[in-house]
């Protein structure tokens, strides 16, 4: 699957310019390909308590949830501390890759770890999460 990985990822840097990280300082902004060729981006949005603090990737996947999306193809991550122009791979965590395999097939769906546009690599999800527990783990009764 070949998609535009660069647009993506300049999307994601342009999330992570919103994000709200006053304790951490350390900045994720996601964003996430629809099937349909929609994107929808997200940034992290810490609290004082930190336990209620979100993800860029949940950020981006609970808004496409919300306005009716449950396919999807890819998403961009970037991350690092507020103030650095350079940045490292940042993988995400085990809670997003729990709701990534939610809603997209562990084989085809594209994680891209970005440090800029021309510099990133590109990692199934199953990769990522190689014995993940979803949907297809319950009977019948427990999908939708």
């Amino acid at each position: 699957m070949e998609e535009n990985f660069e647009k993506l990822i300049e999307l994601a840097l342009k999330a992570r310019e919103k994000s709200y990280s006053p304790y951490s300082h350390f900045k994720v902004g996601a964003a996430l390909l629809a099937e349909d060729g929609s994107v929808y981006s997200g940034c992290n949005i810490e609290n004082a308590s930190y336990a209620p603090t979100n993800c860029a990737e949940r950020t981006a996947f609970f808004k496409a949830v919300s306005e009716g999306k449950r396919e999807f193809k890819a998403i961009a991550i970037v991350g690092g501390m507020a103030g650095e122009t350079s940045l490292s791979y940042c993988a995400p965590c085990g809670v997003c890759r729990q709701v990534m395999i939610e809603f997209c097939d562990p084989e085809r769906f594209q994680v891209v770890l970005a440090g800029n546009v021309k510099d990133y690599q590109v990692y199934t999800l199953k990769e990522l999460l190689p014995m993940g527990f979803g949907p297809d783990n319950l009977n019948e009764t427990g999908k939708e």
